[in-house]
Order: C-alpha cells, then sequence, then structure tokens
C-alpha cells in the first residue's frame, strides 16, 4: 500500500543543509516522491481519492537508514573476554554462521539497512552475502562481502584471511576469491597498531606494486577493493596502488589525504575498536585517538568522502549499536553532525556502489528510512534513542534485544 509522510525535517542522505516542510510518498516497493518546502505529491502517486497524509510529523526527522561500511559479521563483537573470544573463532564455519543469523533481524530492527562485511575465512560473510540475494531472503539487513581477505602469509591477517603466496600470482588470487562470491576484494597491506609504542611498528605486508596489481585485476572483474591500512607508510602504498578505500587509517597525513580526496579514495576512520581499548590496554590510546580525531577534521575540510564504519566485531565494538557509538564518536572529533549522517547514509551508498539502491531519500531508491522524533542536527547520540524503522515499505519497532550482537 502507499504511503504518504509528512515531516518537519528531511535529511536525504546526500545534502549539506536539511529539507523542510517535506512530503514523501512510498510503497514496498520503494520511493515514488520526494518534495519540500510544502510541495505536496501529485495525484498519480497517491490513493484514489487521497487528499491528506497518512502521517503528519511536523516536528520529527526522516532520514536514510544507516550504513555500517565495515563490520565482520561472523564476530560477536560485544564479547570483550579475550578467552571467551578466541573460543568462538575456532568454531565450524557452520557454528559460526549459525551465531550470526540472528544478528540480521536484529540489525534492521535498530535501523542499519545495509552492511559491507569486512572479510573472514570461514565463508560467513559469503553465506550472508548469497542468502540476501536469494529468493528466500529474510528480513535482515543488505549485505555483500569479500570473502576471505588477502593478506602474507605469516603476517597479520589469518584469522580473517588467505595468504597471497596460495596462489601463483596476483591475479589468480583476486580470481579465486571471485570464484568463491567475493563481491569486492580485501587486501591487508600493513599490521596493526603497537598501543605501547604508540605507532604501526611492523613494515607494511604489501608493497604499492602489490597493491596495485591486486587492484587491476579486481578492476578488471568489476570488483571494488578496500584496504586494512594503518602507519603512514602501509597507507602510502594503498594510496598509490589506488584501492577505492583506505580502512581504518591511523597516522594518516594530510598529504595523503588531500591525494585520496583527488582520486575519489573513500576513508573508513574506524574510532570504536580503539576507543573502546582506553583504559584496558597498556599505551596512551587517547594520545592516537586524538590525532586521528585531528586527521578527521582535516579529512572534512579537504573535502574526502568520509564513510561510517565500527569495526563491529572487534573486541567490545557489537553489531548495531557499534555503528550508532561510532558517529557519536566522528561527532566528538568535530565532524558535523549533518556529515556524520551523509557519511552513514549517502555517500556511503554512493561510493561503494551497493548492488541494491538505498541510502538516500529519493524517488526510485528502496524505502528503507528512519523516522525520529529526537532530531540528529542536534546531536547524532540521538539515533540512539526511539526511533521507527521503515524497512521496504514495513514499520519496525527500535526496541531490541542486543544480546549477541
Amino acid at each position: 500500500m502507499r504511503t504518504w509522510l509528512h515531516v518537519g525535517t528531511l535529511l536525504d542522505g546526500t545534502s549539506t543543509a536539511p529539507r523542510r516542510e517535506a512530503h514523501v510518498v512510498y510503497d514496498k516497493d520503494g520511493i515514488l516522491f520526494v518534495g519540500d518546502k510544502g510541495r505536496t505529491p501529485p495525484r498519480d502517486v497517491l490513493r484514489e481519492g487521497q487528499t491528506a497524509p497518512d502521517v503528519s510529523a511536523p516536528d520529527s526527522t526522516l532520514l536514510p537508514g544507516l550504513i555500517e561500511a565495515h563490520a565482520h559479521l561472523f564476530l560477536e563483537g560485544g564479547e570483550q573476554d579475550i578467552e571467551t573470544r578466541a573460543a568462538f573463532i575456532k568454531q565450524s564455519p557452520a557454528e559460526l554462521l549459525q551465531s550470526a543469523m540472528p544478528r540480521l533481524e536484529k540489525l534492521v530492527r535498530l535501523g542499519v539497512i545495509g552492511v559491507r562485511d569486512a572479510g573472514d575465512k570461514d565463508g560467513v560473510g559469503l553465506a550472508l552475502s548469497a542468502l540476501c540475494k536469494s529468493a528466500t531472503r529474510p528480513l535482515m539487513p543488505y549485505v555483500d562481502s569479500p570473502g576471505a581477505a588477502i593478506h602474507r602469509k605469516g603476517r597479520y591477517g589469518s584469522f580473517m584471511g588467505e595468504p597471497l603466496e596460495a596462489y601463483l600470482s596476483h591475479a589468480e588470487c583476486v580470481a579465486g576469491r571471485i570464484a568463491a562470491g567475493a563481491d569486492r576484494i580485501k587486501l591487508i597491506p600493513t599490521g596493526i597498531i603497537n598501543f605501547k609504542k604508540g605507532a604501526v611498528t611492523t613494515e607494511p605486508q604489501m608493497t604499492t606494486d602489490d597493491v596495485a596489481s591486486l587492484v587491476a585485476a579486481s578492476k578488471a572483474n568489476n570488483r571494488q577493493t578496500f584496504a586494512h591500512a594503518s602507519g603512514d607508510v602501509g597507507i602510502e602504498h594503498a594510496v598509490e596502488g589506488g584501492v577505492d578505500s583506505v580502512e581504518h587509517g591511523f597516522f594518516i597525513r594530510h598529504d595523503q589525504l588531500a591525494r585520496m580526496r583527488d582520486r575519489q579514495i573513500a576513508w573508513v576512520p574506524t574510532f570504536a575498536p580503539v576507543q573502546m581499548q582506553v583504559g584496558k590496554v597498556d599505551g596512551d590510546l587517547q594520545k592516537i585517538l586524538d590525532g586521528h580525531a585531528e586527521s578527521l577534521q582535516a579529512a572534512h575540510k579537504l573535502g574526502v568522502q568520509v564513510i561510517a564504519g565500527s569495526d563491529a566485531g572487534s573486541c567490545g565494538v557489537a553489531h548495531g549499536v557499534g555503528l550508532l557509538y561510532e558517529l557519536e564518536l566522528m561527532e566528538k572529533a568535530g565532524m558535523p553532525s549533518i556529515a556524520i549522517v551523509n557519511a552513514a547514509t549517502g555517500v556511503s551508498s554512493q561510493r561503494l556502489g551497493f548492488r541494491e539502491k538505498f541510502g538516500r531519500i529519493e524517488v526510485g531508491l528502496k524505502s528503507r528510512f528512519l523516522l525520529t522524533e529526537h532530531s540528529p542536527l542536534v546531536t547524532v547520540a540521538n539515533l540512539e534513542k526511539p526511533r521507527d524503522v521503515v524497512f521496504d515499505g514495513v514499520m519496525y519497532s527500535s526496541l531490541v534485544d542486543t544480546a549477541g550482537l
């Protein structure tokens, strides 16, 4: 059934200013009309004889559903005990998939309508991507996945990837991922942060030529690439290698951000996993986070395409609620609220080229959005307050049991 909705404020997912006194008409298949400044829908998009909105909410805000651009769906992020997490990862692929399934509907009810899975070696993300494409799709967000990430043998990434050395060439490695069902290609050119020393202390595991060769093979197969990269040397390899997005990006330089802007390379900063370790591990993590915040401010001023992703599944970063926390951290770091909403909706959907069309409120896109009386323009923390979630024309409550996320 077609629904006519009137709201006081519309955030369409890409505009840098809110739209006021907006009217939206939608059904289960998509959005049929969008008008602001009081412009009402024409008769041909309304139900026969309809003369007034089905819902008039002049004090409410309508915005697209949220997109999680970096999550590991095979992991339970809410679990913080290291031994318990280690035992969890040792489960069989079937058991890991079974654990992941209940998260799907919960994510939709939390308002997360799309997830770019960031990889696992057990096929969980690929199975969820296949389920998303199937005729038996349950209530779940859009999901796509790279399957196993690509790393160097003996280097960081073995828990979620398979080594480049398992193939005779870079092109064959990419072909192997695609044959397994990869929607995009995940690279791991660097290690991780040494918190005690406040730096990435290991040498990059991929050269610029390695990255460029993997990117070229991916582009030849119409696949985007995204790269786990921290430390300015490893980030340099990812940027000069031409990836589509840099993930994490701790210790990124301003000149690298400028080149990313010029080359349309997106950045997913992922504050949450480091923030969750403050006070729990040795090292001045707050100094690292303060530097990351300064980099985010610079990226916003330079016009870099910043995309929101929480690295959900990391220790302490639960799925869904971790993304909401990530948005708060981005706001705390100095990014304007409307830019953060765009980073979690329209900017993400446009740059990442999802198979399904969602993430913006415009005619022809999926009817997947949030309706809230608590404006995210005041603070994005308001997105944690009660809100209605519309997914393919059906409205759901946001009251969710977050256990197991």
